[in-house]
């Protein structure tokens, strides 16, 4: 009788500190670690992103699934998937931005892009706290590109 009653009262006791301290402990962190961009042509789009973000690609050939630009330290990558294993995957592109990317000057990024001859989907519009314009990747998905002013 004076086990169980013990027994009870730890039950109760940790189902009170876990209800207290729940917070502490998450299931998912509050961070992004990579963002995908779904692609048809994983080489292709290695040499384009690669570009887009002056960064250098690794060696080897790379066939997928996955390829992860290191986007630096404590920031999420961008992680260019094929779904090369999906037999039945069908690629859609996005129809709206993925996501942004950060410019100090934007019509410097503006003609970088242009140059690269994306197809660009918004003209840069300036806001009061920032600019961005967006542009088509080669299989389509709209990327964002912003510079802030404050």
């Amino acid at each position: 009788m004076l086990r169980a009653g013990l027994f009870n009262c730890y039950v109760e006791l940790n189902a009170i500190i876990f209800r207290r301290f729940t917070h502490l402990f998450k299931p998912i962190e509050n961070r992004i670690d990579t963002i995908f961009i779904h692609v048809s042509d994983l080489e292709r789009s290695i040499k384009w992103y690669s570009d887009l973000l002056g960064l250098e690609v690794r060696e080897g050939k790379h066939t997928g699934p996955v390829y992860t630009l290191n986007m630096g330290d404590g920031r999420p990558g961008i992680t260019l998937d094929n779904h090369c294993f999906e037999e039945d995957y069908k690629f859609i592109p996005s129809n709206q931005p993925l996501f942004n990317l950060s410019a100090s000057d934007i019509n410097e990024a503006f003609k970088h892009v242009t140059e690269m001859g994306a197809e660009i989907t918004s003209e840069i519009i300036t806001h009061p706290d920032l600019a961005e314009f967006s542009f088509k990747d080669p299989d389509g998905n709209i990327i964002m590109v912003c510079t802030c002013f404050s």
